[in-house]
């Protein structure tokens, strides 16, 4: 059976996107305008929240994106993507997995809504600058982690990474890369320099779209 992905161009489904791409697995994507909630109404038979990434595997239907990179490693490994529990840096895996949500696209997702979602007369500068300096100080963690080691755990390229990078990537969108110091931009530069994440990001974007301008950096 196929999985099937729906997604939505530079949203966390491209967590799950660039994870397939990178096992080499089958998969049936649909690219769907953001928000899909809005201009797919039917979306919301699948995902009721309306939300991407939705992941639908058979009976099993998931919508949190570092959870569905787990899932498919897990599920249709092995692979050297995931850790297992015996591994020494189980733990440090887990870790970065939630703390790539909670601790570092949650603030950057406030940034985008009050300065890019929002019509003109709703955005709050004030708002939008807080979350960024918020979402720099969280990013130490990377700094810090980048600093001594190639990949976040294991000593090799996984989840983790795709997770946090795709942070990253985010941030990058966001017009706040120049605030990465050299240890980030360096583990930045390596982890979006895999044809795994190139061809993830080119097979989401719209009919029509030139990729150029994604790999101008």
């Amino acid at each position: 059976m196929t999985v099937k992905l729906y997604h939505c161009k530079n949203a966390r489904s491209l967590r799950p996107l660039w994870t397939l791409e990178e096992m080499g697995l089958g998969y049936d994507l649909e690219v769907m305008p953001f928000p899909a909630r809005v201009h797919r109404p039917d979306y919301l038979e699948i995902n009721s929240l309306g939300t991407v990434p939705c992941l639908v595997d058979g009976e099993t239907v998931l919508t949190e994106s570092a959870a569905i990179c787990q899932y498919l490693v897990d599920r249709y490994g092995p692979t050297t993507l995931g850790l297992t529990p015996d591994e020494p840096d189980y733990g440090t895996y887990l870790n970065w997995l939630h703390r790539s949500d909670a601790t570092l696209t949650f603030p950057q997702t406030i940034v985008l809504r009050y300065t890019q979602l929002e019509p003109p007369e709703r955005r709050l500068p004030q708002v939008a600058e807080d979350y960024t300096r918020w979402f720099f100080a969280r990013l130490r963690c990377v700094e810090e982690a980048a600093t001594t080691r190639e990949f976040l755990c294991a000593d090799r390229f996984t989840i983790a990474d795709i997770c946090i990078g795709y942070a990253l990537y985010l941030a990058d969108r966001l017009g706040l890369r120049a605030g990465f110091k050299a240890n980030t931009e360096a583990y930045y530069q390596r982890v979006t320099a895999r044809p795994g994440f190139r061809r993830a990001v080119v097979a989401g974007l719209r009919e029509g779209e030139n990729p150029d301008s994604f790999f101008a950096s």
